[in-house]
This record gives structure tokens, C-alpha cells and sequence, in this order.
């Protein structure tokens, strides 16, 4: 099997596509902000679940747990270790 790859870029979300010549066509996309989040610890120990679902998938990061659980999953993402 050869492999013939076929980059372009579609919208703002900058989709990369790669064709594998025979019965497979596989789809590889990525997203990442602009910028990194500015929330404070006090902001995430706030924040509702919808807006912490949201803001983990606009880095393609997905949890499934508790309310708890993604707090402290957002903040360790992405707070840096003395802001905790």
C-alpha cells in the first residue's frame, strides 16, 4: 500500500486531511486557541460545568467525571504549578 498525502487547510479550524490510497481514508483534525486561558484558581473553582465542558473542548480535551473532577482537571491543565 502507498501512502499519498494531501494537506489543505479548510476554515479557521485548520483541518488537515491524509488519504491513504485504497479502501481508507483517514481524517486527522486539530484545534487549538489562540490563546492560552487567563483564568485565575478561584475562576475554575467558580465555573459552571457547561463552561468547563467548553473551554476542554476548544483543546480537544475531553473528561468525563464530576463537577469536582473537571475543576480540578481544568486547573491542573491549565494553571501552572504556583498558581495552584
Amino acid at each position: 500500500m502507498t501512502l499519498t498525502e494531501n494537506f489543505s487547510v479548510h476554515g479557521e479550524t485548520g483541518r488537515e486531511v491524509v488519504k491513504i490510497t485504497g479502501h481508507e481514508q483517514v481524517q486527522y483534525t486539530f484545534r487549538m486557541p489562540l490563546h492560552y486561558p487567563r483564568y485565575k484558581k478561584g475562576d475554575y473553582e467558580r465555573m459552571e460545568g457547561w463552561k468547563l465542558d467548553n473551554l476542554l473542548g476548544q483543546y480537544g480535551l475531553a473528561f468525563d467525571g464530576s463537577l469536582e473532577e473537571k475543576i480540578i482537571y481544568a486547573m491542573g491543565t491549565f494553571l501552572w504549578p504556583h498558581q495552584l
